[in-house]
């Protein structure tokens, strides 16, 4: 059986997230920690963090939303040293990013790297969930009343903490797959949720801003 075809159930679910040093003029972003976790067998565990080394400096922008310094990173293992570690984990599973072109963006530092498919909580949540004024993880999270969960399952860390911010898109995978009755899915049913009410919504908010309704 193919993993397309495998039951939601039966799958292995495998979070990934990064965080950056920030864009800047004349240079390419870099990623400066990654945190991933897997889902299986209704259970959330071989949790991993780890600063990456990056050859740019960290913005000021970027670090006031993840609060990593220079400082932190200048000893850390470079990305291609933690392959072993990204290929226990992603290999043979889904993997799920909120939002995952950073994802993807940044395994490019793994040529060929055959890690897939992929899963984007971003968009399941916009189908899950098309009322919600706005679809950010944290929004998201709040609105499946998950953050408790969240926490439970990494005391000491906050948002925007690559290992925080994977283990809650396993959180709101999870919730959003009993929510929406998808259990008895296969993986491939999954890769494209029905987001028509959300993009129906947003053009009538659209509609309703350009005539100028509700000013």
């Amino acid at each position: 059986m193919s993993l397309l075809d495998t039951p939601v159930r039966k799958a292995a679910w495998a979070a990934l997230d990064f965080e950056s040093a920030g864009a800047a003029p004349g240079r390419t972003d870099e990623p400066v920690q990654v945190g991933m976790a897997v889902w299986r067998a209704g259970r959330i565990t071989d949790l991993f963090r780890s600063y990456v080394h990056a050859p740019v400096r960290i913005t000021r922008a970027a670090r006031a939303v993840h609060g990593i310094g220079d400082d932190e990173v200048r000893g850390a293992p470079a990305l291609s040293a933690l392959w072993p570690e990204f290929k226990r984990r992603l290999g043979g599973a889904v993997v799920v990013a909120h939002g995952a072109g950073t994802e993807k963006r940044f395994l490019r530092g793994f040529p060929l790297h055959g890690f897939g498919p992929w899963v984007d909580t971003l968009t399941m949540a916009r189908a899950a969930l098309p009322d919600l004024p706005g679809h950010s993880l944290g929004e998201v999270i709040s609105a499946l009343d998950a953050e408790a969960e969240v926490r439970a399952l990494c005391p000491s860390l906050d948002w925007h903490d690559a290992l925080f911010d994977a283990v809650a898109c396993l959180v709101a995978l999870r919730r959003m797959i009993e929510r929406g009755d998808w259990s008895d899915a296969s993986v491939g049913q999954m890769l494209s949720p029905d987001t028509s009410a959300y993009h129906r919504r947003r053009g009538l908010q659209r509609t309703a801003h350009s005539a100028g309704w509700g000013t």
